[in-house]
């Protein structure tokens, strides 16, 4: 029996083969998750419906099992159909839920650096969720335990 909020067998084993600079991605419901990945990333489906398995319950689960050293969202476009004035509303809970991670900020990189860090040998797991919220994707570095 586990006493930690993360049960899932196949997360649990990727998070085990990785080590310190390692990245896990959350990967929203719209992420081209099987064009995109890593040649060492596992990539684990948890996307049943829309909405189902959301990002920010992911991230929960997550931080709860590994230490996060940093983490990055993929910027919002300024201009076009999904342009958005503000940070999107979804990174106001990923900040909340990784206040207690010691991690202050999100790093702001654009879509195409963003896909190309999703996609690097460092990438050991990739969660595609059923995150509907546009910019849900989240790219963690595993820190240190102390």
């Amino acid at each position: 029996m586990l006493k930690s909020h993360l049960l899932h067998p196949e997360i649990l084993a990727a998070l085990g083969r990785a080590g310190h600079g390692s990245k896990i991605l959350i990967a929203d419901g719209n992420y081209p998750a099987s064009t995109t990945l890593g040649p060492n990333a596992r990539l684990v489906h948890l996307n049943l419906a829309p909405g189902k398995m959301s990002g920010t319950e992911v991230l929960a689960a997550l931080v709860t099992a590994v230490p996060v050293e940093q983490a990055i969202v993929m910027d919002a476009l300024k201009s076009g159909p999904y342009a958005a004035k503000d940070d999107p509303e979804i990174w106001s809970e990923f900040r909340k839920i990784l206040t207690g991670s010691g991690v202050s900020e999100l790093v702001k990189i654009d879509r195409v650096a963003f896909y190309e860090a999703s996609r690097q040998p460092d990438v050991a797991l990739v969660i595609q969720t059923g995150e509907q919220r546009i910019y849900g994707n989240l790219l963690l570095t595993i820190g240190v335990v102390r």
